[in-house]
């Protein structure tokens, strides 16, 4: 797995970013199954940069935690059967990877969303990141039921990696 993480802020984590999100995306992709090795990005932004992300790709203007910017066409979640299909599309010509898509953090969710919620930093961008790489495998979260199985799906991650509240 190769992650490619850019951190256009001045802000400075308590915990290894790179080391906690490789370990997130990994126990992502084992638990769904992904039987390629992978590619991801990660852009760590502030709330000014997250807002205007917001704005260009999902004309929403407002900031948030976290966009997911999938580069995979699921026909069920979590299902990579396809991906062969259109290699040309989805793998790295070079690494042979698959390029699973892009993930956009703010950083200053992650530390507000970290006090409100009574927990840390790493377990707030944890979260984040799994609950990003959820979408990134095909998931959503517009019905309850679909945001039953992300919330199952990332607490089950979280546990097994000792990253709880």
């Amino acid at each position: 797995m190769t992650l490619y993480a850019e951190n256009e802020t001045d802000v400075t984590f308590p915990f290894p970013v790179e080391e906690t999100a490789t370990l997130v995306i990994e126990a992502v992709l084992k638990s769904e199954g992904c039987p390629f090795d992978a590619t991801v990005n990660l852009l760590i932004t502030d709330n000014e940069g997250i807002r205007e992300y917001n704005r260009q790709y999902r004309e929403i203007d407002k900031e948030t935690d976290v966009l997911s910017f999938p580069n995979l066409d699921f026909d069920a979640p979590g299902d990579f059967g396809k991906v062969t299909e259109n290699k040309a599309d989805y793998f790295d010509p070079d690494s042979g990877e698959l390029i699973l898509g892009d993930v956009i953090v703010s950083a200053d969710k992650v530390i507000e969303q970290a006090e409100n919620y009574g927990h840390d930093q790493k377990r707030e961008f944890a979260f984040l990141v799994a609950h990003s790489m959820l979408h990134l495998c095909g998931y959503d979260h517009m019905a309850d039921d679909e945001r039953v199985v992300m919330e199952e799906k990332q607490e089950a991650v979280l546990q097994g990696l000792g990253i709880t509240r």
